[in-house]
């Protein structure tokens, strides 16, 4: 059997990305993933990928350990759409193991070096699709695991959290991520539900290597000096994580993904070993919540 054969597991924004380089990793080693995102139809999106394509791979990666893809059509955006997708879990499997936070919405004018003030407030959405999305899915996915006393949330977030990355919006974006998964944790461990933060460095996702090759000129030097992964890295970690049986002894916690995966001995797909941009990038903040008196009392 896969570590994580048995497990049911919620991905969002799963149709290309990190988000479905997490989904088939989590399938490989035997989990039932829910598929989450908005494009359903191939042409849908400037880039390739849909909610179907990445669940029937799951299914295809997963079938040796009994894993296996489920596609939700889900905008995160709409909380009747996600209140349905948990709905939906609930009844299918009865439980839910594993939520990754990883939607988030992207400005078309991220990369712009222009001031918060030069650019539309409709980039606010990247609170909506990022931040708020974050804490509505939570909310449904602790409804489940915290009556079972077990379950792991994981929310994807970055280096932009101490270091200026791609403009003001962004970094309070992932700032507050951290924050809410370090008190989801402090909330949730009465119930041995972990909550904690991955911070990515370069990941070559479909959408990184489009803005590369068109816009590297624009892009953090910081960043795109670093050592790229392939989408799958993350996933390896996560599904360490989730197999981890001290994980509470982590939640609470902002982690760069490349240390942890030398932790866990993981590489990427090619076997490479991704270096901590911890040096040029800056450090975590938040440290595991059994570790501090958090309270401050």
């Amino acid at each position: 059997m896969g570590s994580l054969t048995g497990k049911v597991a919620v991905v969002t924004g799963s149709s290309r990305g990190i988000g479905r380089g997490i989904a088939l990793v989590l399938a490989e080693q035997g989990a039932t993933v829910y598929v989450t995102g908005r494009t359903v139809n191939p042409g849908d999106y400037y880039l390739p990928g849909t909610v179907g394509e990445t669940a029937a791979e799951c299914s295809e990666r997963g079938k040796a350990e009994g894993g296996s893809g489920i596609a939700v059509a889900c905008d995160h955006g709409d909380d009747a759409a996600v209140a349905a997708l948990f709905a939906k879990v609930k009844a299918e499997q009865g439980r839910l193991d594993i939520l990754v936070n990883n939607a988030f919405t992207l400005s078309d004018d991220l990369l712009e070096p222009k001031g918060f003030w030069e650019k539309p407030l409709s980039n606010l959405e990247m609170w909506d699709v990022g931040v708020r999305s974050n804490y509505v899915a939570a909310w449904h996915a602790a409804q489940i695991m915290a009556p079972q006393k077990s379950g792991l949330i994981v929310a994807i977030s970055g280096f932009a959290a101490v270091t200026y990355t791609y403009g003001t919006i962004f970094g309070t974006s992932k700032s507050a991520v951290d924050r809410m998964a370090r008190d989801f944790a402090i909330e949730l461990e009465p119930h041995n539900v972990a909550s904690l933060t991955l911070w990515q460095g370069l990941t070559l996702t479909e959408k990184a290597q489009d803005n590369l090759a068109k816009m590297g000129d624009k892009m953090t030097k910081s960043i795109t000096s670093m050592q790229g992964s392939t989408v799958e890295h993350p996933g390896r970690v996560v599904a360490a994580l989730a197999a981890d049986p001290d994980i509470m002894k982590r939640s609470g916690a902002e982690y760069i993904t490349a240390e942890l995966a030398q932790d866990y001995g993981l590489t990427d797909v090619d076997g490479a070993v991704i270096a901590s941009a911890r040096a040029s990038r800056g450090d975590p903040i938040w440290k595991p919540i059994a570790e501090v008196n958090y309270r401050g009392a």
